[in-house]
């Protein structure tokens, strides 16, 4: 399960300004963000592959299911929060970390993945929450939503020792 580090407060922030309707925190980890959005609405829904993850949302009172991505996910939110593993593989060789961490062999691809099939999760003004970092190339990343028919605005950039982390809304 993924701790809350300095990327899911850097995200946090943007919580309580976008977090209206129906919204789903996918990745959810500790369930940190689901239950920033509980503040704000009813109807949060956390999901993360992990099941230790699940349990411990389900724990804490967060409405909580096992999924891959979407694979398990049902119907459309206003609002998918998205703090993705985004660590080249090679960033990375603990194996157990590098499940949490880890996302694609450039670091992208599971965020390219989410991408191309977050639409259909998305209401008709649904907006993205979305955190990566300069070790994903923002260059790719930026491709990426273009590709699949999105727009986007950077909110807030922070530098860290080894990297930058860059939050996004995406519509």
């Amino acid at each position: 399960m993924y701790d809350p580090a300095e990327d899911s407060f850097l995200l946090l922030k943007y919580i309580k300004r976008y977090a209206n309707g129906k919204v789903l925190d996918l990745g959810t980890g500790s369930g940190v963000l689901a239950e920033e959005a509980l503040k704000y609405t009813n109807d949060v829904l956390a999901a993360d592959i992990d099941q230790d993850a699940v349990d411990f949302c389900n724990r804490k009172g967060i409405k909580a299911i096992r999924s891959d991505l979407f694979s398990d996910i049902n119907g459309k939110f206003d609002l998918i929060i998205f703090n993705p593993p985004y660590l080249p593989d090679e960033e990375c060789e603990n194996p157990e970390i590098r499940r949490v961490v880890s996302g694609g062999k450039n670091g992208y691809e599971i965020i390219e993945k989410f991408l191309k099939n977050s639409r259909e999760f998305l209401n008709e003004k649904g907006k993205i929450l979305l955190l990566f970092s300069s070790l994903t190339m923002k260059s790719k990343i930026d491709d990426l939503i273009v590709q699949n028919s999105f727009k986007s605005r950077m909110l807030e950039t922070k530098n860290l020792f080894f990297e930058k982390l860059y939050v996004y809304i995406i519509y």
